[in-house]
């Protein structure tokens, strides 16, 4: 089958640093990537290139097996690509529906792209896509500054479900929350290959990884350094090669 992701020699390059040398990945769609490796190893460049914030020097990312020019996150998103930053980006001031359909809101009534929004829609699916990813708040209307970190990590995932995303990017979901939260939250991600979603799952904790994950690829000083099934490998061999 054709990858949905794969990366072809890619480069890129900072003031002078070699962030990224001669990575190649491929994944299969449904498949949950973990992603490993200290800081400054690459994994956060290689983050940004497959959602759009950065682009390769040189190299190719092919999405479904068709070169993809990444020149934005809008561009990733159209694509299928969404991105989960460890700070979720939400607005704590707006509700829940509003955060789920941040940046695209339904419009009632619309002319040239002005109109009303299309408040009850916005309420009705947001409660349906937070049922989807098993998270159980107590209205759509709740403001996101009110939840825990992980139930804003709940919604973040949602929002990605409810829209379709192939392959769901989570950059450090775990940091700074509790057991529970984190519990949660790795759940969020074993549930991904149900619902015919690809995850790259990116963590300095390898335990979680473990926990969620189908592969453990491993990147040191901007390359890969190691690349296995989880069922073929453990934490000592991953740790001891990084």
């Amino acid at each position: 089958m054709t990858p949905i992701i794969e990366c072809r020699g890619l480069h890129k390059w900072y003031s002078g640093v070699h962030a990224l040398k001669n990575v190649s990945l491929s994944i299969p769609q449904g498949q949950v990537l973990g992603l490993v490796g200290d800081n400054g190893a690459g994994k956060s460049t290689l983050i940004k290139l497959l959602s759009g914030v950065h682009q390769q020097d040189s190299g190719d990312i092919l999405i479904e097996g068709k070169v993809a020019k990444l020149r934005n996150p809008k561009d990733a998103m159209r694509l299928g690509i969404e991105t989960i930053y460890q700070t979720s980006s939400m607005v704590p001031t707006m509700t829940i529906a509003r955060n789920l359909f941040l940046g695209r809101e339904p419009i009632r009534f619309g002319i040239g792209g002005i109109g009303f929004l299309d408040q009850a829609r916005m309420r009705e699916e947001s409660v349906q896509a937070i049922a989807d990813v098993d998270l159980h708040l107590r209205s759509p209307d709740a403001l996101v500054g009110e939840l825990s970190g992980g139930q804003r990590q709940g919604v973040a995932i949602a929002r990605a479900m409810h829209f379709k995303s192939k392959v769901l990017v989570l950059d450090e979901p775990t940091n700074h929350l509790s057991v529970k939260e984190t519990n949660k939250v790795i759940g969020f991600v074993k549930g991904l290959k149900a619902q015919g979603v690809t995850g790259v799952f990116i963590s300095h904790n390898i335990h979680h990884v473990f926990q969620c994950c189908d592969r453990i690829v491993g990147m040191a000083r901007g390359e890969m350094v190691f690349d296995k099934p989880v069922e073929e490998t453990n934490i000592d061999e991953v740790i001891e090669v990084l």
